[in-house]
């Protein structure tokens, strides 16, 4: 067994952001991860850091973007924190050395992206995040902070207690990669999560392979609910064929999006009459999706995106990758010709419910970044957010896990009398938990009920482990993640409708039955990647069933969430949080008021238009 004050789960952004913070407060701190820390998904963030910092621009000018572009189901404190912590904190990650991007006179560069007013993502060429997790990588290492890498964190330990606000987390257990043995990390104070996205439930996505929703099951197992998991982002500007991102920052210098008419259809065709290509993702990608779907696509399935008018030297300064991930994947050079983009998606606007100090209801866990809900994104993120909220509320997370008092948070967790219960939604089969596999994180005395929490939570782990290797027949995880990515791409992607959600869950519910008879097919004990995707198939289950819920339950048209039956966005019955608890085994959906009452101000929901 390994023992820290403060362990931090994933080495992102957040983790790492986190991980630096909670040293500085005083905890022993250690983060375990299933990837060395610059392998991951960050590292995949092309964009920037929004933050206020030129003369002209200001905090509170952020704040209105962010919760315009949430569709005003942003919690207005957690929105303020953002934008008034992003200078401070982007101005720190300069201080340690992150190559950002200049303009002549040595000043920082800032550029445009969708749905601002004001020029201020910052940026390190294309590769932002890249660039950011080697600066922040480097910090941990000076730091003498324990790095368990390779280290698969499969579950959490969490007491029993009825009630998931009378819980502790006291610790988890992970699968060491490398030697194929099961152990305890048993944390003093907190647990942070920071795992990043669940984007592997669907088929076409920007997101890595280990992206896989791990923090976002484990926590919902342990009784903290999820948030707003229906509102997913589309990237407008995916690769068709393999969903590999183009950064937001081609359209923020200036590329254009065609049809296969040669029209700029943004303009064209009415979707954004002022912003054009810089209107918000949600926007852009309904727009190539129906240009796509009313004949005006290309090869029936993308459009066109066209830089080539920049110059090569503008390029070359500020877009490199660009061109070596278009010539790599589609075959075509940026510099003489257009790319081929379609939507993908890119990003969870919703996550583990947490207050602005990353504290979930549980006490002792926390989270952080994608993995969280703070809720920083509300119904549609803006282009240049992610990053400022992994090192904010990374920031956040961290100091108060080690104990620092950051004061009463505004924004309240768990079940309480703040909610309302959803009651009157028909739900096509009944969801959650199936058969025998009960792989829940509270310590439900699996041995000996006088062996503490971790112990057991460790020995249940094992005995998972050994069920799988075990069975010599049945059905293998990736048969079970590809009927479950093509049920959700197909059904709950930009465009969705009553009937094909249902249809998902229905197929979501066989695909948790046919989890019953997994196996792994690769007998070893190390390195056995086999073990590991069929334990984070189960988790994707988990967590696109909650998507699946959310969309369903959500009668509404609001930010990235396009519903058939009801295309307004209706103020007066959903401004409001979806959230999904799981209760012993089964979904409870309730639901949280919006704040939008800020420091100094209350955000009036107005029509969103760009």
């Amino acid at each position: 067994m390994y023992e820290h004050d403060v362990i931090v789960v994933g080495a992102g952004g957040a983790g790492l952001r986190a991980a630096i913070a909670a040293n500085e407060a005083g905890a022993d701190t250690a983060i375990v991860s299933k990837l060395h820390p610059v392998r991951s998904h960050t590292g995949a963030a092309e964009g920037g850091i929004n933050a206020a910092l030129q003369e002209g621009d200001d905090w509170e000018l952020h704040a209105y973007d962010t919760m315009k572009g949430s569709d005003y189901l942003a919690d207005a404190p957690a929105v303020e924190t953002l934008a008034q912590d992003a200078p401070e904190d982007t101005i720190t990650l300069e201080h340690w050395g992150m190559p950002f991007s200049r303009e002549d006179d040595g000043r920082v560069s800032q550029r445009p992206f969708g749905g601002l007013s004001y020029p201020r993502t910052t940026y390190a060429g294309a590769e932002t995040g890249h660039h950011l997790l080697h600066t922040m990588y480097e910090q941990v290492v000076k730091r003498g902070i324990q790095v368990y890498d390779e280290w698969y964190v499969m579950n959490l330990a969490t007491t029993d207690e009825d009630d998931p606000n009378d819980r502790q987390c006291e610790g988890v257990v992970a699968y060491d990669v490398q030697s194929g043995t099961v152990e305890g990390f048993k944390a003093n104070q907190s647990v942070i999560l920071a795992t990043g996205g669940p984007g592997q439930a669907f088929d076409h996505t920007t997101n890595a392979v280990s992206c896989t929703g791990d923090g976002h099951a484990m926590a919902y197992r342990a009784g903290a609910p999820l948030e707003d998991m229906e509102f997913i982002q589309f990237h407008p500007t995916s690769l068709p064929s393999t969903g590999v991102l183009i950064s937001e920052g081609v359209r923020g210098e200036g590329g254009i999006l065609y049809n296969n008419e040669g029209e700029r259809f943004m303009f064209e065709h009415g979707y954004a009459n002022n912003s054009g290509e810089l209107a918000s993702r949600d926007v852009v990608a309904r727009a190539e999706l129906t240009e796509v779907n009313e004949g005006r696509g290309i090869e029936d399935e993308y459009v066109h995106l066209d830089m080539r008018h920049l110059g090569e030297e503008r390029i070359m300064d500020r877009l490199e990758n660009i061109l070596h991930l278009a010539e790599d994947f589609e075959g075509v050079d940026g510099l003489i010709e257009p790319m081929p983009v379609k939507p993908g998606q890119h990003y969870a606007m919703g996550g583990i419910e947490v207050d602005e100090n990353g504290q979930t209801c549980v006490n002792g866990l926390y989270a952080a970044g994608e993995c969280a809900c703070v809720s920083v994104h509300g119904g549609n993120r803006l282009g240049g957010n992610a990053l400022p909220e992994l090192i904010v509320f990374g920031k956040r997370a961290g100091r108060h896990a080690a104990g620092e008092d950051l004061g009463e948070p505004e924004i309240r967790t768990g079940y309480g009398d703040d909610v309302e219960d959803e009651d009157d939604t028909e739900l096509p089969v009944a969801p959650g938990a199936a058969g025998l596999d009960s792989s829940d994180a509270v310590a439900d005395g699996g041995v000996a009920a006088e062996t503490g929490t971790l112990e057991r939570a460790v020995e249940r782990e094992r005995e998972r482990v050994d069920r799988l290797m075990e069975r010599d027949e049945g059905v293998q995880h990736a048969e079970i993640r590809a009927k479950l990515q093509k049920a959700m791409t197909d059904y709950v992607n930009v465009f969705r409708t009553e009937d094909g959600i249902k249809k998902a869950l229905k197929i979501i519910r066989e695909c948790r039955e046919e989890y019953q008879n997994v196996y792994v097919d690769d007998p070893s004990r190390t390195f056995n990647t086999d073990l590991q995707h069929t334990i984070e198939t189960r988790n994707l289950i988990d967590v696109a069933e909650t998507i699946a819920l959310g969309a369903l339950v959500r009668n509404e048209f609001r930010g990235a969430h396009w519903r058939q039956e009801n295309q307004i966005r209706d103020d007066e019955n959903w401004l409001k949080h979806t959230l999904v608890s799981w209760d012993d085994g089964a979904p409870d959906i309730f639901y949280r008021p919006v704040i939008l009452e800020g420091q100094d101000k209350t955000y009036e929901p107005k029509v969103r238009s760009y």
